[in-house]
């Protein structure tokens, strides 16, 4: 006569079973070059469950779920985050290291909450959601959960080491590229291609440098990666690289300007208190050019930092002048010819307010001409010839004399680069 079989004794041996199966199919998915992808598949089908990752920041990073497309998935979880309000929930599961089972509601089922880590360090968490056509009892479901946590942590932890080789592969060759180590065109053709660089576009270099000693070297690279990060998420044909205190962009035309203004408006609501100095160089299209942009862009910096102006972006060609007269060593020099070829007039305008300089800059900005000038000005030329006449008896300058009119021009450019950035309000509208 056979034995009976006691029901609630099958069913348990058919759980383990299962249990077995689910393990072996994670663990060989370790060794596979699996994705967070196919772990949540796998999971979704073997228990016939709603099953995804979730970041630190409550984003979806991958789900699935039986019969539905990966993006409905990704939905559906997305809702139930939201519902169930478990940001909280995935605080206290990463100071635990322990998986959790949050009870069902009368609007949504249990969900088991396991920390994906990678070392001491909490990168995600995995949930399954339990549905009614789940017989398997609490225990089960969290360790199903748990180790489906410990797969997706050895795929986190791979994807982690690929991505960091990758990076530092990455940066040594945009570090090549910005400083010309290549030996042959060949060779800097290739880099330029690994890279991404499309030699049939034109380009520009952007050089942010993160400024201040209130910042703190791991402050200052929080805020070079969070950069980054906008410049991958807004401009993923750029080329970013960031380092403790710079990042460089290279960035195909028309977009350089106005993505690096976007990281400067990024990093002054993000990071208040943060003080950037950000250079853009020319326009560059083969390879070679490269490293020559990025030295304009580095030049473009250095000159903004002995004017005291941070917190703006300025392109190489816009600093004219500037850019010679400020390889003087000594400022001073500079101050005093601007001040012996204008210091009369500078004190006659902090005494009238005439607007007999910006009269002046104006006139020899428009190449001597009375009528663009007044145009400007919005006066009659003969009001700008009477300006002239003053200006030349206060100053003894002859405006008829070429070399005259280039002292004058020269000072100008010293009164506006310097005299701007030290309170005398000697400041010119260039226009």
């Amino acid at each position: 006569m056979a034995a009976r079989t006691d029901p609630a004794a099958a069913r348990e041996n058919q759980v383990l079973r299962e249990l077995v199966t689910i393990y072996h199919h994670l663990t060989g998915l370790a060794l596979q070059s699996a994705d967070l992808h196919t772990v949540a598949e796998l999971l979704a089908e073997r228990i016939d469950s709603l099953v995804g990752v979730v970041g630190p920041t409550l984003d979806v990073l991958a789900a699935a779920g039986p019969g539905q497309a990966p993006a409905e998935a990704a939905t559906g979880l997305q809702a139930l985050v939201a519902g169930r309000r478990l940001g909280p929930v995935l605080g206290t599961v990463a100071q635990t290291r322990r998986a959790l089972r949050l009870p069902g509601t009368d609007a949504s089922p249990p969900i088991v909450v396991a920390p994906i880590l990678v070392g001491e360090e909490v990168l995600a968490h995995l949930l399954t959601v339990e549905t009614a056509r789940v017989e398997a009892g609490e225990d089960v479901s969290l360790l199903v959960t748990e180790h489906g946590a410990t797969i997706c942590g050895v795929v986190m932890s791979r994807e982690r080491v690929v991505a960091a080789a990758a990076g530092r592969a990455r940066e040594g060759l945009l570090e090549g590229l910005l400083l010309g180590r290549a030996t042959d065109p060949d060779e800097l053709d290739r880099w330029a291609r690994h890279l991404g660089y499309d030699p049939a576009r034109s380009h520009r270099v952007v050089a942010i440098a993160v400024e201040g000693q209130d910042d703190s070297a791991a402050r200052a690279r929080r805020l070079s990666d969070s950069l980054a990060g906008l410049v991958a998420r807004i401009a993923p044909d750029a080329i970013a690289s960031a380092q403790d205190r710079e990042l460089v962009i290279v960035a195909p035309e028309p977009r350089a300007v106005p993505l690096a203004g976007a990281c400067l408006a990024h990093a002054q609501r993000l990071f208040p208190g943060a003080v950037l100095t950000i250079g853009v160089g020319g326009v560059c299209r083969d390879p070679a050019e490269v490293a020559p942009a990025y030295e304009q862009a580095r030049r473009t910096i250095g000159t903004l930092r002995r004017l005291g102006r941070h917190g703006r972006v300025v392109a190489f060609e816009d600093l004219g002048i500037h850019r010679l007269l400020l390889q003087v060593p000594d400022l001073d020099e500079l101050r005093s010819f601007g001040r012996e070829v204008l210091g009369p007039l500078l004190a006659h305008e902090a005494r009238h307010r005439s607007g007999l300089l910006r009269s002046l800059a104006v006139y020899l900005r428009e190449n001597g001409s009375l009528q663009r000038a007044a145009r400007e000005l919005h006066v009659h030329p003969n009001t700008v010839t009477y300006r002239l006449n003053r200006v030349e008896s206060i100053t003894g300058l002859d405006m008829g004399r070429y070399q005259d009119r280039l002292m004058a021009q020269v000072a100008l450019e010293i009164v506006d680069a310097l005299e701007d950035g030290d309170g005398s309000g000697a400041t010119l509208d260039r226009g």
